[in-house]
């Protein structure tokens, strides 16, 4: 299955894991997407957005790396709040073994997350890609 060569090891590599998987089922990716700003004024910007060339069905990705027990778990769930804030569906994608596994079982309950090694049928059940 195209992106599951190796495990990400960063922030960076977890979306450059998304963009390759993405481009392999054939959809367009773009990155750093800026879609207006939030409450207090920072801009909002989308880590990647997918298109189905066809349909112009399109999907926000936030891609979430954490690698070691850390705070940047916090912040989750204001990514999960921003993402209904977009003009288009979106998910966060996550990885990485610094996950608690509160947080883990909060993401996957929000129906707005997916594991990255899980990724692949997500992408093809949403755009209507045929199934492996």
């Amino acid at each position: 299955m195209p992106g599951r060569s190796a495990a990400p090891l960063s922030g960076r590599d977890l979306e450059d894991t998304v963009a390759r998987l993405a481009e392999g089922l054939g959809l367009e990716v773009r990155r750093g997407v800026r879609v207006g700003r939030r409450l207090w004024g920072a801009e909002r910007v989308i880590d990647l957005v997918l298109t189905e060339s066809v349909q112009r069905k399109r999907l926000g990705v936030e891609c979430k790396f954490q690698g070691a027990r850390g705070t940047a778990e916090e912040k989750i769930p204001a990514t999960i709040s921003d993402i209904a804030a977009w003009p288009i569906p979106g998910i966060v994608v996550f990885s990485g073994n610094g996950f608690t596994a509160n947080m883990r079982s909060y993401l996957l309950s929000t129906g707005r997350a997916v594991e990255v090694d899980d990724l692949e049928p997500w992408l093809r059940l949403f755009f209507g890609l045929s199934l492996p």
